[in-house]
């Protein structure tokens, strides 16, 4: 049985940019263990817990943002497939906007450090190859919704 995790990829628009697709941001939390690696705030189901349920749980442990922060963004969901110490791991990840630009983020202690980044600079932070897609992903679908707009 795999390990299943849920979370959100959560990004805020900056009003200031012109064009509109240089505006948005994306959250990405370095952790605090193993090799640092930088993700979207994300954890395991618990026991009788549905998916939207465990993002929205974990996001606000790992990152302050409760579900009335959050928009959640309709016809985004991106599923990721890989292993961890051998053993096979799916992860959820919805797209969510950030209502207010301004909030702060508060981390939990499995996380070090966090940071808002352009869709390059959260890829490059990213380092995976699915979790990359995943980030280009949430800015076609992004930049479509603008187009139709």
């Amino acid at each position: 049985m795999a390990l299943r995790a849920c979370g959100f990829i959560v990004f805020r628009r900056l009003a200031s940019c012109i064009p509109p697709a240089g505006n948005i941001e994306y959250l990405l939390l370095q952790t605090s263990y193993g090799e640092h690696h930088w993700t979207p705030p994300k954890g395991h189901v618990d026991p009788g817990e549905d998916d939207l349920t465990t993002a929205l749980r974990e996001t606000k442990e790992e990152a302050g943002l409760g579900a009335d922060q959050l928009r959640v963004i309709d016809g985004f969901l991106q599923e990721l497939h890989y292993e961890v110490r051998g053993k096979p791991k799916e992860v959820l990840y919805w797209l969510a906007e950030l209502r207010d630009p301004g909030t702060t983020v508060t981390l939990s202690d499995e996380h070090q450090d966090y940071r808002w980044a352009r869709l390059e600079e959260a890829c490059s932070l990213a380092g995976y190859k699915d979790l990359q897609d995943t980030l280009r992903a949430a800015q076609r679908h992004l930049e479509a919704q603008q187009d139709k707009q």
